[in-house]
């Protein structure tokens, strides 16, 4: 989680989004597979959504340079550890986090820093759609106060 925050500091703060950081895990193989933090590819991006995109594009270029096969993802049991819980809607028109994470072949674990506030779209419900389709989810504690800090940085403090 540390070096998902790490990641999170490298988002440019806007008061319209949350500075956060993503590390895709290879559990099996104790391997960083990807890495992600908000605005880091073109476009208004999420973290989850540039560290899973990033992961794709390795994961093809890796494919056809090896003639891997596809199902390969299937048989890793892939973690995300990510700052802040994964969007489940977007006002931006994107797909929602949530959404690609249930899209993404192994995944298994998605591991928290902080829940997401509600400032932008209200409740977030990701959570339970997630454990619904066997996804665990687990709140890593320690470094609420910090994610926080770097999560609403450019943002109007009251």
């Amino acid at each position: 989680m540390r070096y998902a925050l790490s990641l999170a500091k490298k988002a440019p703060p806007k008061p319209t989004n949350f500075c956060v950081g993503a590390v895709l895990v290879d559990e099996a193989a104790n391997a960083i597979l990807s890495t992600g933090y908000t605005m880091e590819l073109a476009g208004n991006t999420h973290a989850e959504q540039c560290c899973l995109a990033k992961a794709d594009q390795s994961n093809l270029s890796k494919m056809e340079q090896h003639g891997l096969p596809e199902t390969r993802a299937a048989s890793q049991k892939l973690v995300l550890y990510t700052t802040m819980e994964p969007c489940n809607k977007r006002a931006s028109g994107n797909v929602p986090c949530t959404e690609t994470i249930l899209k993404t072949v192994g995944i298994k674990v998605v591991y928290i820093g902080v829940k997401e506030p509600e400032k932008f779209v209200g409740e977030n419900v990701g959570r339970a759609k997630l454990e619904e389709a066997g996804i665990e989810y687990v709140h890593v504690p320690g470094l609420e106060v910090e994610i926080l800090e770097v999560a609403t940085a450019g943002h109007e403090k009251s």
